[in-house]
């Protein structure tokens, strides 16, 4: 199973951004997401076609499963 951390953003335009990290370390600290998220916007790290992000939305852990299949 592949986990991911979602973080989902609100940008200029008020559409929704998610920037995903792969095997995030569990427990997930929802403290350190939300300051990890505070500096992103801060510091403006990311930007898209809809401008510079300006707002958290949310974040979450994607738990996928994927089975293989053999032809």
């Amino acid at each position: 199973m592949a986990k991911t951390l979602a973080l989902q953003f609100l940008n200029r335009d008020k559409k929704t951004v998610t920037v995903t990290l792969d095997a995030p370390k569990e427990p997930v600290d929802a403290a350190a997401v939300k300051a990890a998220m505070d500096t992103i916007i801060a510091q403006n790290v990311f930007s898209s076609s809809g401008g510079d992000f300006v707002e958290k939305k949310g974040a979450q852990i994607v738990d996928r499963s994927v089975s293989e299949i053999s032809l």
